[in-house]
């Protein structure tokens, strides 16, 4: 097949990050012709100011060097502007003559600093801050001139200046706002950063309006004057006013421009055939400057280039964080502030800590922090995902770790963790491995430094100091991860919710049904999405849709937990954690036959029976089912245990039948596949015993009834069970616990705990529609019973008539 050809106007981040996307997509759909205004390739320009301060050379900050063009056999012509775009030949033409059709043109042209139009801007001297050549002039000009001046004192300019400074000039940086970082920060924050930077030695001249450069004898800039009358010397000028979209090129060529290059939601300019990306377009009126925006235009362009025709840009929040001299600042979204809105504000001088949360009908709309930033990434996660706050309210403040976020803890350890501190356990990966794949590779994203170092791709309790160390590494281009959005796996655009509503809304009964409807970028799936479709399918369709048994784990392809050693753990159900003797001796005899190597009492009281070879595993669940024993389900994600303890029915200190609660729950939810595990607990009295307070459902028995506790957690990250209401009778409990089950199994997406998802839906939403919408609850109660009333526990193909569930005799007492 012949392949298109793409030629991109433009070799910066945005373009460049928009073509490595259009790769992973499409290897072999385009012939690649690149122009670059610059004589280098792409690099990242938000390392310039670590280049500038002499912490990183030219070399360090290069993201794709020339190896990476060739290797993908894209054309590079360095140092070439294009001035010319012919849309009826399909071509463009470079200043020095050179040529290149194009069947899909993409413009990344950038952005063109501002310079003020004041008398001697075109003086030796007079620069502008925006790419290598500048950086060097800057460099140049430290060894030979002692006087700089920076107009602008915006994150670009506080940047130069502290660059500067550190490189031996006298730097005064000049604003016309009454405060710095206007745009970041609000005047408290401002203040405080502008006392940091004069302790290190920087000046600051703010409500100034400059009138004039004045030259010297030798045509380079002398002298700054300002308009009330007042100068001061300046051997260098660096103006950092702002920067403009650069759509010269493409107005030229009739492409419809209004403060940027005009594009829709697929990255599409007026002329179908040319996409662009970066700081020249316009989207939905809107310029943006930050490169996380950026690059998610990027994935959608990609996307579309590909040919898939799935992604939409729809607009970005944005966020700054800046490091000037060891100084931590962040800001996101309305920190202002003003009418309607709440603030919750912290403000400590001496301590060098400032933070101001602006809060609008229980939802975080922005946040500016100084000095401690550790929970920047947090709030901003917050913030973009419009989650309602009013339960965390009153600790919020003190960020995630006193919250609860999961994914996020200790990530106020991050900025003093040394290089050589381990972050990632299951990996073996220290900080420094992480901060120096970022650097060496431009990493950007969590999901970039997985792929690089295996940080936090494991069990992920380490995803919270990853995103800080990545946060405080790259500053502004941080891009946290999107969890309302974020794709199911590299085989679609498509989040969880849209799959799961597309099964619903389409009723689609079967894998290659989802993946032919929601146009699948791979034939076949991936480990990661075919688990997670067929459970979609088998919970929305439960007697329509068929179990696809090749599109489960190991575990649960086998009825049995795959150990270290390549044997398999089986576990065979004791409803409750009550047995009978003759149970036992069925165990008994199968551990004696096969030659079981060890026998364990499991945390869920029940017995597992490890080392079996993968071949036996028939054999040993025929065994047991003749014996009357079903699966404990401890491989799968499913219902797991019911946790009891000995309750009312023994204990003189029990209020309840916790026991005989126990058995009739695990009856209830035998055979229910979950997005994952799901363990419950019931304890016959406040003292717990069953620990029913960090599990996914708790039942702890008062003298007036039960209390019912959700989302708890006792894993990794212990998280304890929220209340969710109290209820009188056992029925009740049963109703209750279906109904919230049936939620999760409805809304959650695969692999997402329950903790995970109550965080995610807010606690509020789920009593909203289990505790106070009395015909919703029936209805999700009466939904589980119906996608359960069928299941019997096959074992594979070991036994040829499955044993269905067993009735237990449960001792009750008055």
């Amino acid at each position: 097949m012949k392949k298109l050809k793409l030629v991109m106007i433009g070799n910066g981040m945005a373009g460049c990050r928009t073509l490595e996307e259009l790769i992973k997509l499409a290897p072999d759909m385009y012939d690649i012709t690149v122009f670059g205004a610059e004589p280098h390739p792409n690099y990242n320009r938000i390392l310039l100011s670590p280049v500038l301060a002499g912490e990183m050379t030219l070399p360090d900050i290069v993201l794709n060097d020339l190896a990476w063009y060739e290797a993908n056999d894209i054309t590079l012509h360095a140092g070439k502007t294009v001035t010319k775009i012919d849309r009826v030949k399909r071509k463009v033409i470079a200043a020095d003559g050179t040529e290149a059709e194009y069947d899909r043109l993409l413009l990344a042209t950038g952005s063109s600093p501002f310079i003020l139009p004041v008398p001697g801007k075109d003086l030796e001297g007079v620069i502008a801050y925006r790419d290598i050549a500048d950086t060097e002039a800057m460099i140049d000009a430290a060894r030979h001139h002692k006087h700089a001046v920076v107009i602008g004192a915006g994150l670009l300019g506080l940047e130069a200046a502290n660059g500067l400074k550190l490189r031996g000039m006298d730097v005064t940086v000049v604003h016309l706002a009454d405060w710095i970082m206007e745009r970041q920060l609000d005047k408290t924050a401002a203040d405080l950063l502008q006392k940091s930077l004069e302790a290190k030695g920087l000046k600051f001249l703010l409500g100034k309006q400059t009138a004039e450069l004045v030259g010297g004898e030798s045509g380079r800039v002398a002298a700054i004057k300002f308009k009330d009358g007042e100068s001061i010397p300046a051997e260098l000028v660096v103006m950092a006013v702002g920067i403009r979209p650069s759509t010269q090129l493409a107005e030229s060529a009739g492409i419809h421009c209004n403060r940027g290059i005009v594009v829709n939601d697929t990255l599409q300019t007026f002329d179908p055939k040319v996409y662009a990306v970066g700081e020249c377009v316009a989207h939905r009126g809107i310029a943006y400057g930050l490169v996380a925006p950026l690059f998610e235009q990027a994935k959608v362009c990609a996307n579309h280039l590909a040919m898939h025709g799935i992604g939409r840009y729809q607009g970005s929040v944005t966020s700054t964080k800046l490091k000037v001299t060891g100084i931590d600042v962040f800001s996101a979204g309305d920190f202002m502030g003003g009418e309607n809105v709440d603030e919750i504000v912290l403000h400590d001088p001496a301590g060098g800590v400032y933070k101001k949360l602006v809060l609008k009908d229980d939802t975080l709309v922005g946040a500016v922090l100084y000095g401690d930033t550790a929970d920047g990434a947090w709030y901003f996660q917050l913030l973009k995902d419009k989650q309602n706050v009013a339960e965390i309210r009153d600790h919020l403040m003190f960020g995630s770790h006193h919250v609860g976020d999961v994914g996020h803890a200790g990530q106020s350890k991050a900025a003093a963790m040394p290089d050589t501190a381990e972050v990632c356990g299951c990996n073996g990966v220290c900080k420094g491995d992480i901060v120096k794949a970022i650097k060496t590779h431009g990493l950007f994203t969590i999901d970039d430094v997985r792929k690089h170092t295996k940080a936090s791709s494991s069990c992920g309790s380490c995803t919270g100091l990853v995103e800080q160390i990545l946060a405080s590494t790259v500053g502004g281009a941080y891009q946290p991860a999107d969890t309302k959005d974020k794709p199911v796996c590299g085989c679609t655009e498509h989040p969880h919710g849209a799959v799961r509503a597309a099964i619903r809304e389409q009723h689609l009964l079967t894998i290659p049904e989802v993946m032919h409807f929601m146009e699948w970028k791979t034939p076949n799936g991936c480990a990661s999405c075919r688990p997670a479709l067929n459970y979609y399918l088998i919970s929305t369709w439960p007697h329509e849709a068929k179990d696809d048994p090749q599109s489960r784990f190991i575990n649960e392809r086998a009825h049995a937990n795959i150990q270290r050693d390549g044997t398999y753990s089986v576990i065979p159900r004791m409803w409750g954690g009550l047995t009978t003797p003759a149970e036992l001796r069925v165990i008994a005899d199968v551990a004696e036959k096969y030659e079981v190597p060890t026998v364990k009492m499991t945390g869920g009281a029940r017995i597992d029976l490890l080392g079996i070879p993968k071949d036996k595993l028939p054999a040993v669940w025929a065994d047991l089912g003749k014996g009357g024993l079903v699966s404990g389900h401890a491989y799968g994600k499913s219902i797991r245990t019911v946790k009891t303890c000995v309750g009312a029915e023994h204990c003189r200190f029990g209020t309840q039948l916790s026991m005989s609660m126990g058995v009739k729950l695990e009856k209830m939810l035998f055979g229910m596949w979950a997005p994952h595990k799901v363990k419950l607990a019931v304890s016959g009295c406040p003292r717990n015993c069953a620990e029913a307070g960090i599990k996914d459902v708790g039942v702890i028995g008062v003298d007036s009834g039960y209390e019912l506790y959700v989302a708890g957690n006792g894993g990794i990250k212990t998280e304890v069970a929220m209340f969710l209401c109290k209820v009188k009778s056992d029925e009740e409990v049963m109703e209750y616990s279906a109904a919230f089950l049936q939620l999760y199994r409805e809304e959650a997406y695969y692999l997402e705990r329950t903790c995970h998802y109550v965080a995610r839906v807010g606690l509020e939403h789920v009593k909203k529609i289990v505790v106070e919408n009395a015909p919703r609850r029936k209805e999700l109660h009466e939904r589980l019973l119906f996608a359960l009333q069928d299941y019997e526990d096959p074992w594979g193909e070991a036994v040829a008539k499955p044993v269905k569930r067993k009735e237990y005799e449960i001792l009750e007492i008055a």
